[in-house]
């Protein structure tokens, strides 16, 4: 059933460099390169650890959702939009972020790279 409301979505051009990119992919995703900055929450944790979430956008902060091509963010996304959150999609996820040349870093230095 579909109520009609596009989820709001971003291409990775559109994330600003001080976005707050909310990474939802899991750990060994995360290690192997991710958007400098940004939070992770592993979707298989996202609600335990919501309260993470509401205080990174508490300053009223748009959330940039992100996983590997934009599947588990969408998921999260229209969750935090039914919770009253600012937040959009990156379409393509960390692929596409990636394929733009935007910046990716690894906790330990090595080179960034999508898994």
């Amino acid at each position: 059933m579909s109520f009609g409301a596009a989820l709001p979505s971003v291409d990775v051009a559109g994330v600003p460099s001080d976005a707050l990119v909310l990474d939802v992919r899991e750990a060994e995703e995360w290690a192997a390169g991710h958007v400098e900055g940004a939070l992770h929450v592993p979707m298989s944790d996202f609600v335990a650890r919501f309260g993470e979430v509401t205080e990174a956008v508490a300053e009223g902060r748009r959330a940039y959702v992100m996983c590997r091509v934009g599947g588990r963010s969408a998921q999260v996304t229209q969750y935090l939009v039914q919770q009253g959150i600012d937040a959009v999609n990156i379409d393509g996820g960390m692929l596409a972020w990636e394929g733009a040349g935007r910046p990716m870093v690894t906790d330990n230095g090595s080179p960034a790279f999508v898994l």
